[in-house]
């Protein structure tokens, strides 16, 4: 297996991998959303709330605040040596104290932990008036998207299969194909359409441009053919900053990894070997 990154920052990534079939893109998919911890705010304690907003609404919104997450310095509370009652190793914890009028923003939830900041400080939670107030004490916990959507790392996260297109000796160079491609991934080069250098990874695999092809009246055959690699794919995942893109990556392989040995191990058990043996 092959991973070539065509960009990558703190929040995004593109990137091709293959040779994998379509049953391990998918599976890589859904760890990368629903199999990585990451912190968020699962209790409030609301001490006074003279907002616009019922205690309940207020409590949903901080939830869904995305916090920064450092998964060396945390792990889950059920995993926890204090067995769930809360702790600085399974829990942080955060303060709000705001008084109107004025709009209340994430980065008026205070971390007792500094590297658990909220992910973004302009986060509108609720708009106050005069002599409104809200103070709420948080506390966030590790855990993963498949629980709930607060806890997804990723905001998108999706893959196509890497598109193929070929143009045949038929190709006149009439530009119809070039005009309703709605990616910009054709040109004219003389008498003949081709695929504009660097931009073949943009085409949505539509067949708008094989459809324009034969309302030119080529024939029965289109002279330009859009088709995908089977076993290569494009993915691009974008994260909602509590974790960096990286490490969303990285964690979501080992996922898959651990989860395999795991099966090999009861695949062992179950026929009596070590899992390694080849079927005759």
């Amino acid at each position: 297996m092959e991973i070539i990154f065509n960009r990558i920052d703190e929040n995004s990534c593109r990137f091709q991998i293959g040779p994998v079939n379509t049953a391990f893109a998918n599976s890589f998919r859904r760890a990368m959303i629903g199999e990585v911890p990451t912190l968020a705010i699962e209790d409030v304690r609301i001490y006074d709330n003279t907002s616009a907003l019922f205690d309940e609404m207020l409590a949903h919104r901080i939830g869904l605040i995305p916090i920064r997450t450092d998964l060396s310095s945390y792990v889950r509370r059920e995993e926890c040596s204090c067995n769930g009652e809360g702790c600085p190793v399974c829990r942080a914890t955060f303060t709000m104290s705001v008084e109107g009028p004025g709009m209340v923003y994430s980065r008026d939830l205070i971390p007792e932990d500094p590297a658990t900041t909220p992910a973004y400080d302009n986060i509108p939670i609720v708009k106050l008036t005069k002599d409104q107030k809200v103070v709420v004490e948080a506390h966030a916990i590790l855990s993963t998207g498949k629980i709930h959507a607060k806890w997804q790392p990723t905001t998108a996260c999706g893959y196509k299969n890497y598109p193929l297109i070929t143009i045949g000796e038929a190709c006149d160079g009439c530009g119809q194909c070039v005009e309703e491609c709605p990616r910009m991934v054709l040109e004219v080069d003389g008498a003949r359409v081709k695929v504009v250098p660097g931009r073949i990874e943009e085409c949505s695999l539509c067949g708008l441009c094989e459809k324009a092809c034969l309302g030119s009246g080529i024939g029965e055959e289109p002279a330009i053919n859009v088709s995908f690699e089977k076993k290569r794919y494009i993915f691009v995942v974008e994260g909602d900053g509590s974790l960096p893109v990286k490490e969303i990556i990285v964690h979501g392989l080992q996922f898959i990894k651990d989860q395999s040995e795991e099966l090999k191990e009861k695949i062992g058990e179950i026929s009596g070997g070590t899992g390694d043996e080849k079927q005759e």
